[in-house]
Formats: structure tokens, sequence, C-alpha cells
């Protein structure tokens, strides 16, 4: 059974190590507990107060007051060295216009780069003009650090004094290249009028200054991210420790957090809804640290922001305002997005390995390249529609699912239509995609596993001569051990000269199955590369291949049969069907493409010089001409078309010189190019 705090004064007590999974800490005050490495799996935390305990808060603020008075001092002391222009001796005088130089130098460039790029200036002088300020330079960092602490606690009837304080001291931590102890500034002071007026004059200058610079820090500037983080891990000092604890699923509702430590935490899916003070927390490394991911995930509200490639892993965004938002490159692994409005969201490259969406809204998104996995929550999401590419000015709607714009996805259909191919053998070909080698290569592999039981079930083409060949294989295939040994076998039949790659697959196969069978796939690694029939997956390209068996030594279903001669008989029939659906020529002294097809298809099915395989092939060929021929002035179907006729006049390659379908074809073949604008 889970504890029960709730409503409890918890304040300094110790957790440490604890399991405390599920425990009930709601309104509980837990100021200065120690929760280090604690289990709080599951806990609530809702409405707590978290932070310093009042007797660590008094303390700090004893100490602000001191380090305040020691920054002033050092101050004071800056002013003085400027006031040694207006002393007689020669050897003052260059070090007050040394110390001048220093202020003005350090002043600009911390206001315009921060304090780091200040402090860097400062010591540069401060090389030259001597050691003088290493003293300073640790204490006004304290006093700054003390400073926050002040702010902190804000505890009591001290609180304006507090206040100021906390500014007088921010200012000390911007002395450093400059300052001695505080009584020097004492001495000199009563000694000289001059040197005491410019004391105080250097002391306000440099409070109105570092004030400024604190409250820019506080606000968030990242030029002055080093002051805030020094001040807030001053401030926690004391505070309530989350360091090392696991707070998966852990609920911070309206919880007050100011003083608290949340490094090294484990923070998966942990609500911070309406939590205040968040920023006033140590965050460490983890998403915390960042103060648009903090403003989310207090208000819920994110819409059209930007989190692109930000860590935002583990995340509990349920029921966010997310449309329109950008998260381009960025890790929500293990979130929380469940009933999210991410309408028309940026996911492009997106990391969602174990992600929750359930019941999320992503009509409209933009989620090409998104990296959903098998344990990607989909269950109800609603979506009526959406992008496989991000949007440019000439395609404001790239890629649109469905493709019929007056068509939605009914409930449940866009989980199944986007649901990935998982448990695959990935082949990724990226340098010179050499089909016949690939088709060889993969035919070795299902023959000498057949264990592995592999059936090729996509193809992505991934720019102009890329592409991803996907096979299922059995559970338990070792996929790193198939891989290997593919590529082995596919650099090594590459590296061959058509020629040999011919001969090699004629002498292991002499019925000449296993060469329909290669040629077969071939062919269709080919077609995939310029073939315009693609279903597409982000900016993936994927030919509609699904269901090809290549296991063991049967044929290759769905491309070329399993005879030569029935397989031709149907080719054939469906290149006429292709043909058919190809206008006529305008001008009957002028052939089309289809008058030119019709001819080309014609003379092959009559060639008696071709044989069979090599037949059914140069109509497949045909067959993806008639389709180019839908739309011959489009790059996509140019393409389709050029590599159509390039295999083509391979076939035709070996044949004599005299035979009647090399000469039919040495006039139709640069006529069909001309028409497809290929010269």
């Amino acid at each position: 059974m889970a504890l029960d705090f709730s409503g409890q004064n918890l304040r300094g007590r110790n957790f440490k190590g604890q399991d405390l999974a599920g425990a009930n800490f709601s309104y509980a005050d837990i100021r200065g507990a120690n929760f280090t490495n604690a289990n709080l799996t599951g806990a609530n935390f809702s409405h707590v107060k978290a932070g310093l305990q009042r007797r660590w808060a008094t303390f700090l603020v004893l100490v602000s007051f001191l380090l305040s008075g020691v920054s002033g001092y050092l101050w004071a002391v800056n002013g003085y060295f400027v006031s040694l222009i207006f002393n007689s001796s020669l050897g003052n005088q260059v070090i007050g216009w040394v110390a001048l130089i220093v202020l003005i130098a350090f002043f600009f460039i911390t206001i315009r780069q921060g304090i780091t790029a200040g402090l860097g200036a400062g010591a540069f002088v401060f090389a030259v003009a001597g050691a003088f300020a290493v003293a300073g330079a640790v204490a006004v960092i304290l006093a700054l650090a003390g400073a926050v602490a002040v702010a902190g606690a804000g505890a009591g009837a001290i609180a304006g004094v507090v206040a100021f304080a906390f500014a007088f001291a921010v200012a000390g931590a911007f002395a450093f290249a400059f300052a001695v102890a505080g009584v020097f500034a004492v001495a000199f002071a009563v000694a000289f009028a001059v040197a005491g007026a410019f004391a105080v004059a250097g002391a306000v200058a440099g409070t109105l200054f570092s004030i400024y610079i604190s409250w820019r820090a506080m606000k968030g500037d990242q030029k002055h991210s080093l002051i805030r983080n020094i001040t807030i891990a001053f401030a926690a000092t004391g505070g309530t420790s989350f360091r090392g604890a696991n707070l998966t699923n852990a609920d911070f509702t309206q919880a007050i957090l100011k003083s608290t430590d949340f490094r090294n935490t484990i923070l998966i899916c942990s609500r911070w809804h309406q939590a205040k003070m968040l920023d006033r927390v140590r965050p460490g490394s983890t998403y915390l640290q960042n103060s648009q991911v903090r403003q989310l995930l207090v208000t819920g509200q994110g819409e059209d922001t930007n989190f692109d490639r930000q860590n935002l892993r583990g995340i509990n965004l349920q029921a966010a305002n997310l449309a329109d938002t950008s998260f381009i490159g960025a890790d929500l692994s293990e979130a929380n997005l469940q009933d999210a409005d991410l309408s028309r969201a940026k996911l492009k490259q997106t990391q969602l390995d174990a992600t929750d969406l359930t019941g999320a809204i992503l009509t409209g998104a933009y989620i090409e390249d998104w990296g959903i996995t098998n344990t990607t929550k989909l269950h109800g999401v609603r979506c009526e529609y959406v992008f496989m590419r991000l949007p440019t000015k000439e395609d404001p709607d790239p890629l649109r699912k469905p493709d019929n714009k007056q068509e939605e996805f009914a409930d449940g259909d866009f989980a199944d239509f986007i649901k990935p191919i998982f448990d695959t053998l990935d082949l990724y070909h990226n340098q010179g995609v050499d089909p016949r080698a690939i088709a060889i290569a993969l035919k070795n592999l299902a023959e000498n596993h057949p264990e592995a039981e592999l059936e090729i079930v996509a193809m992505e083409k991934r720019g102009d001569d890329k592409i991803l060949l996907r096979a299922k294989t059995a559970a338990g295939s070792d996929k790193s051990q198939l891989s290997a040994e593919y590529f082995d076998d596919y650099n090594q039949f590459k590296a061959l000269s058509q020629s040999q790659q011919l001969l090699l697959v004629e002498k292991s196969d002499a019925c000449g199955g296993l060469r329909l069978r290669i040629r077969n796939l071939e062919n269709m690694i080919t077609t995939a590369l310029g073939q315009p029939n693609f279903y597409t997956q982000g900016s993936t390209i994927m030919s509609d291949i699904s269901g090809i068996n290549i296991q063991g030594s049967s044929n290759v279903s769905g491309i070329a049969g399993n005879n030569s001669i029935a397989n031709l008989g149907t080719i054939s029939g469906n290149v006429s069907i292709a043909l058919n659906q190809l206008p006529n020529a305008t001008d009957a002294d002028k052939p089309g493409i289809k008058e030119l097809l019709t001819q080309l298809h014609q003379v092959i099915s009559d060639s008696s010089d071709l044989p069979e395989t090599d037949k059914a092939d140069a109509l497949l060929q045909v067959e993806a001409l008639a389709e180019a021929g839908k739309s011959p002035q489009e790059s996509t179907k140019q393409k389709t078309a050029k590599n159509a006729i390039i295999m083509l006049k391979g076939l035709f390659s070996g044949l004599p010189a005299i035979a009647s379908l090399v000469e039919a074809t040495n006039k139709l073949l640069p006529a069909i190019s001309k028409l497809f604008g290929l010269g």
C-alpha cells in the first residue's frame, strides 16, 4: 500500500534512497527534505511547498548582507583607482587610466556580450595592470550567490532590505578585474577627499550597472546565463533535494518549487501543470533547463513555438496545445502526448519511440521521416489528413494523404495507414546502385539462409541513385549477420563486368529458371529507380511491391509469373491495355508515342531472334514506356523512359545486326526518345 504523507510537515526529513513509489505528498511542506536517489515513481507532489527551511533562509540572508557589504567596498576601491588619474605621481596616473579603461571595456563588453566575455576582457587588461583583483574575484562571486539566496528566501519583515541587498550584491560580482580588500577603500576615502568622492561614485555606478546585469540574468538572458546558474545553484543549497531520484509519472501540479535540486533525476512523464517558481529550480541537464520548455510545461500552451532539435525525451505534454508547433529533429521518445493538439505540427525527423499519442490530434501534421516505432501508441489518433513532406512556397500542401483532397481518414484509418513495417532486414545502397548485383546477392542470401524466410516487403528510393530494400525475416534471425553476408556478396558481384555477371548466372543454372528470377529482380529494382508508381512515406518513395517472395528456389511472385510462356502472354496483354490508354496521334502522317510503341510491341512479340525470357523482359520495358507516355514531359516519366530504352538496347545488343528486330528498333527507339524529349 502506498504511503500517505498528504498535508504533513516534512521539513528537513530524510528520505534518501527510500522506495516511495506511489506515495502521496500532496499539500505537504517538504522544504529542506532530502529525497536523493529515492524511488518516487508515480508519487503525488501536487500543491507541495518545497525550497529552503527558515533557518537556512536566515543564514543565507546574513551571508548575503556580509558579501553585499564587501561588494560595495570593492566597487569603492574601483572608484579610488580611477581617482589616481588626478594624482601628481606619473605612476599613479598610469594606474588610474588603466583602471578607467578596464572599467569602460568591462562595462561595454559585458552589456553587449555577457559576463564571460566581460571577464575575459577584464582579465586581459588585468594581466597588464597587475594581479590586484584576484582576492576580490572570489569574494564577489560568493556575494552574487548570496544575493540570490536572499531573493529565494524572501522572508518576513526584511523583504525590502533583501531586494536591495540582492541588487547590491550582484553588483559586486562584476568587480572581478579591479577589486582588492575593502579595508583599503576606507583608508583611501578618509585620507583623500577626491579619492573618497570617486570611491562613492564608483560604488554607485557599479551598483547601477550590476543591478541591470542581474535583472537581465534573472529574466533569462542567455548572455548572462553564468550569473543565473551560479545564483540559482547557491540558492538551492539546503533546499529540497530530488537529486538522482526517479520521478517517473510524478505529479507536481501547482507545487511551489523554488530552491529545489533536480539534477540527475529521471523525469519521464512527470507532470508540472501550473507549478510555481519552476524557473528557480536547479535543473542540471534535464529538460527543465530550457525556459521555453518550462513555460510549456506549466501552461500547456505551446502553439506556434519552435522546439527544433530539442531533447524532450520523456516530457509530459498531455492535452497540451501544440498546434503549428515545430519539433523538427526533436527527441520526443517516451513522451506523453495523450490528447495533445498537434494540428499542423512539423514532425520532420522527430523521434517518437515509445511515445504515447493516444487520442492526439494530428490533422494537417507534417510527418516527413518521423521516427515512429512498434512501441509508438497511435490508438485513437484523430486525423483527417496529413502531409508527407514540409511545405514550400511552391507547394504548400506537399504529398497530402489521402491524395484526394475531398477525402479524409475515417476513425482508426490513420493508424492503419501509417503503421510502419518493423522487424525487417534493411539493406541500404547509397553508392552507384547495381540492380543485377543486388538481385544476385539477394538470391544467394535467400538460398543460403532458408531458415530466415526472407521476403521483400518494400523498396524505398532515396535521392537519384540510392535505394533501400526491406525484407521480412523469421523471428530470431540474426540481421547483422545477414546484412554483412549480403553486402560481401553484393560488393563482389558489383565489381564484376556485366558479361561476367551474366556468365556467373548462366553457369549456376543450366535450366534458365534462376536466370529468369534474377532478371525479374533486376528489372524490378531498375523500375523502382525510375518508375513513377510509388507509395510515399515521409520523404521516402516506396515502390509498391509488397509480397515479393525470394525464399529458396521459388520464383518472384507478382513480377514475372511461374513460367516464361504463361508470363509472356500476361505481360503482352498488360502492354496492350497500357497502349490503349494512350491518346492517338493528332496527325495521321506523324505517329505519336502510342503508334510507335504499338509497332515496337508488335516487332518484339513477332521476333524469332529473341529468347522467351528476354522477350518477356523487353515487353516489361515497353509497358514501362507506355505508362510514362501518359505524361511524357514530366521529368520522372522521362527518366523512366530513359531507363527503359537503355534496358531495351542492352537486351538487343547481343543480336546480329541483320536481325529484323534490330533493324526495326534502330528506327523506333530514336523516334520514341525524341517524343520523350530525350534527344
